[in-house]
C-alpha cells in the first residue's frame, strides 16, 4: 500500500465513522503540498463529492500574501445557504472564520489563469457575501496536526455557510467592519484584519492551483477567501451571526 493509499484510507473513515484518527504515525507520509492535493482529490473521488470537472465551491488563502496559499475544493452536502441549520451535523469541532466569497463573473481558462494580475484579478468577479467558514478536523490532534496533513484534510473544512449574494465593488477593505456573535458571549468587532489585506488578491494564485491540469473553471465558481478574525471557539447549540458593513450577514445554527 503507497503512503497516499494510506493516508486517504484514514480520512475516508474519519470521515466515514465520525471519529478522528491519530496524526503523529502519519505524519511524515506526505513529501509536499502536490501529494497533499493528490489525497484531496482522491478522498473526493471515493466519496462521490463532486459531479463536475471543477467543483464549485473552494476555501483558499494563507496567513500572509508572503506565505505559500493552499486551496481545498468542498464537498457540496457541506455548503449551505444561510441562515443554515447544523444541530444535527455531526462536527469534532467548530471553530469560526469570518469570511467574504467571491464569485467569478465568466469562465477562467488555464491561459487566462496563468497571465492574470493581482491587479486585475477583481475583474474576474461580480458578486461577494459572507460566509462562515465552519473549521473541523479528522486529525485527533486538530490544531496542532502537521501543515501537510491539514491539507490533505480539505485546509481542516468542516462547513461553508454562505449569505446573499450582492454586486462585487471596489472597496477599502482596510476600513473594512466585520462582528461576529457567538451563542451567548460578547460580540467581537474587526476591521481591516483579512490576512491578505484585500479578498480578491488570492485570485490569480488560487485560478492557476485550480487550472494546473488543464480544466476551464466555470462561471459561477465561489471562492471563499481567509479569516477575518482568527479561529473562535463555538459549541454544539450556539447560534453564530456574522455580519460584514455594506456587504451583508450570515448565521448558522450549531
Amino acid at each position: 500500500m503507497s503512503d497516499q493509499d494510506t493516508l486517504t484510507r484514514a480520512l475516508l473513515g474519519a470521515w466515514r465513522d465520525h471519529a478522528p484518527v491519530e496524526a503523529g504515525p502519519l505524519a511524515g507520509l506526505l513529501p509536499d503540498a502536490e501529494a497533499a492535493y493528490a489525497v484531496q482529490d482522491r478522498v473526493a473521488a471515493e466519496s462521490g463529492w463532486f459531479d463536475r470537472a471543477v467543483p464549485q465551491h473552494w476555501k483558499s488563502g494563507g496567513p500572509t500574501r508572503e506565505s505559500v496559499l493552499t486551496h481545498a475544493p468542498l464537498p457540496p452536502r457541506r455548503v449551505w445557504p444561510s441562515p443554515a441549520d447544523a444541530s444535527r451535523e455531526h462536527f469534532n469541532l467548530r471553530l469560526i472564520e469570518a469570511e467574504v466569497a467571491l464569485r467569478l463573473a465568466r469562465d477562467v481558462t488555464p491561459a487566462q489563469a496563468a497571465a492574470l494580475s493581482h491587479e486585475d484579478a477583481a475583474s474576474l468577479v461580480n458578486a461577494m457575501c459572507v460566509s462562515i467558514e465552519i473549521v473541523d478536523s479528522r486529525w485527533r490532534e486538530a490544531r496542532t496536526a502537521p501543515a501537510l496533513l491539514k491539507l490533505a484534510d480539505l485546509q481542516s473544512h468542516g462547513a461553508l455557510v454562505l449569505g446573499a449574494f450582492r454586486p462585487f465593488e471596489p472597496r477599502d477593505w482596510s476600513r473594512q467592519q466585520c462582528v461576529v456573535r457567538i451563542g451567548n458571549a460578547e460580540p467581537k468587532s474587526f476591521q481591516g484584519t483579512q490576512s491578505l489585506g484585500d479578498p480578491a488578491w488570492l485570485l490569480p494564485v488560487w485560478l492557476r492551483h485550480v487550472t494546473r491540469k488543464g480544466a476551464t473553471v466555470p462561471k459561477g465558481t465561489v471562492v471563499t477567501t481567509g479569516t477575518w478574525c482568527g479561529l473562535l471557539e463555538a459549541r454544539k447549540g450556539d447560534l453564530v451571526r456574522v455580519e460584514f458593513e455594506g456587504i451583508g450577514a450570515a448565521e448558522v445554527q450549531l
